[in-house]
């Protein structure tokens, strides 16, 4: 097993998920991958999540251990010894913490950006209320979900396991070259979402490519438990290396 880069617990993920034309991811995907169809449809999702506890190496930085995440990401596979590894490609994150933010990017080749971020949570027996904010300029934008306390085990083969199961991630360096690394968590609960807001400037945030996608109603909303995760460090795929 590769050296664990990070380890932390990602908590309280709402996914919300978007059928796109994969024409317009086709610039965006990395080398020796493909795009992932979930019946025949392409999805993008914005998810908004809580790192906690997190540690670098094993060490806890100082200041940079809890703290919001919003991003856009798309759903890809890469065929290795005849089997699928399928995996996430991020197409721009949100943290409120530029060393986060430096660090990601040159490590790991992402697509981070610093933005003010806060989070709201009420958990109680009844419903689970949890919203992620981000501020883009002087406007908050913001993920809000009112979900059932009840959770259920993800299905195999279905859209849930699509959007919540991936193990690894694939950054895009080049036309020949792309980033790979393994996140390893157990399959986690699903809390179906009552209703949902969504406020998102998505020109501003995601660029204008993006906003007929996001400007429909989603395919589906739903929240996932998180759990503790671990980032394997990553390698780098080359035409020298498939």
């Amino acid at each position: 097993m590769s050296q664990v880069f990070l380890r932390a617990k990602w908590l309280n993920l709402i996914m919300v998920n978007y059928e796109i034309d994969p024409v317009i991811l086709k610039p965006h995907i990395p080398a020796y991958t493909e795009l992932d169809f979930y019946k025949g449809s392409c999805y993008v999702s914005l998810v908004g999540f809580l790192f906690k506890d997190t540690k670098l190496k094993g060490i806890p930085v100082p200041f940079h251990r809890t703290f919001e995440e919003i991003n856009l990401r798309f759903y890809v596979r890469q065929k290795e010894n005849d089997k699928w590894k399928r995996g996430v490609v991020f197409l721009r994150e949100i943290v409120p913490l530029p060393a986060i933010t430096l660090m990601a990017n040159l490590t790991y080749k992402e697509h981070y950006r610093t933005h003010q971020t806060k989070h709201v949570w009420n958990l109680n027996e009844n419903e689970w209320n949890v919203e992620y904010h981000w501020k883009l300029g002087k406007a908050w934008n913001f993920l809000k979900v009112a979900a059932e306390s009840n959770s259920h085990p993800i299905e195999e083969g279905s859209e849930e396991e699509l959007i919540a199961i991936q193990n690894w991630g694939y950054t895009r360096i080049n036309e020949s070259k792309t980033s790979i690394y393994q996140v390893h968590h157990p399959n986690w609960l699903i809390h179906p979402v009552r209703n949902y807001q969504i406020q998102c400037d998505v020109k501003k945030t995601y660029g204008s490519e993006f906003v007929e996608t996001l400007s429909q109603p989603p395919k589906s909303v739903f929240l996932a438990e998180g759990s503790d995760i671990a980032v394997m460090h990553k390698k780098v795929l080359n035409s020298s290396k498939i």
